[in-house]
């Protein structure tokens, strides 16, 4: 049995990935912001042990994880949580800049820092599930995005320094998912949305679980999914 410790897990790509390695019957320990999600995510996943973690306050991230009872090895750490402030640069207030860098960014900075002690292994892995938006932005796009080009930097960093350790990161980029936060963009652009458009979740948590269950002789750095294409008949 593998334990694996997730955010975002009670919804979008998150709740993909924990279904898929619930169903398999690995161990999962699941950060949610308070009582009432962590009791949601408990319900939907019997046997699994929620952590109460804020990640808008990183600071409090190293208590939390103290009183979780995590155990002495941790087979991965998938960092699926995040948030999305659209708006232009000439708008976007220090609240908002905040936000996204304090979830986006410091968060999964600190808790890779105090599980690292336990990830140090060959079979060790960290995922940072981070976007499309982390390798290119576009007008309105600043704040979200600032803040996963530093994921990207995060991850290429903690791969180099901890390359003697056994432990693999990888990095997975998806292009627009049929989530929730997807439904916020659309409803910020005027748009209506159209679920069938978008990549499925499910579809992300296949390209986690195939980095996760690689050989050990070989680590998937990064990965990039993209929406296809659709036909010009419609179909």
């Amino acid at each position: 049995m593998r334990h694996y410790v997730i955010t975002g897990a009670g919804s979008g790509i998150g709740q993909a990935v924990a279904d898929r390695l619930h169903r398999r019957g690995d161990a999962l320990h699941l950060l949610a912001r308070g009582p009432e999600s962590a009791e949601r995510v408990a319900h939907r996943y019997p046997g699994a042990r929620t952590v109460v973690a804020d990640l808008a306050e990183p600071a409090t991230l190293a208590g939390a994880v103290a009183e979780a009872g995590l155990p002495e090895q941790i087979d991965g750490l998938l960092h699926v949580a995040g948030v999305l402030r659209l708006g232009r640069v000439a708008e976007l207030d220090v609240a908002q800049w905040q936000a996204s860098v304090m979830v986006n960014l410091v968060a999964p900075a600190e808790l890779t820092r105090l599980l690292l002690p336990r990830l140090r292994h060959p079979g060790g892995h960290v995922v940072f599930v981070n976007s499309g938006a982390g390798l290119r932005t576009q007008p309105e796009w600043a704040a979200y995005s600032a803040s996963k080009f530093g994921l990207r930097a995060l991850a290429d960093a903690v791969r180099e320094e901890e390359a003697g350790t056994g432990l693999r990161v990888t990095t997975v980029y998806p292009g627009r998912t049929a989530t929730p936060m997807q439904e916020n963009v659309h409803w910020h652009e005027g748009r209506a949305y159209e679920p069938g458009r978008w990549i499925d979740p499910d579809t992300v948590a296949t390209a986690v679980l195939t980095a996760l269950d690689l050989p050990a002789d070989a680590e998937i750095s990064d990965v990039t999914v993209r929406v296809r294409p659709q036909r010009t008949d419609g179909s």
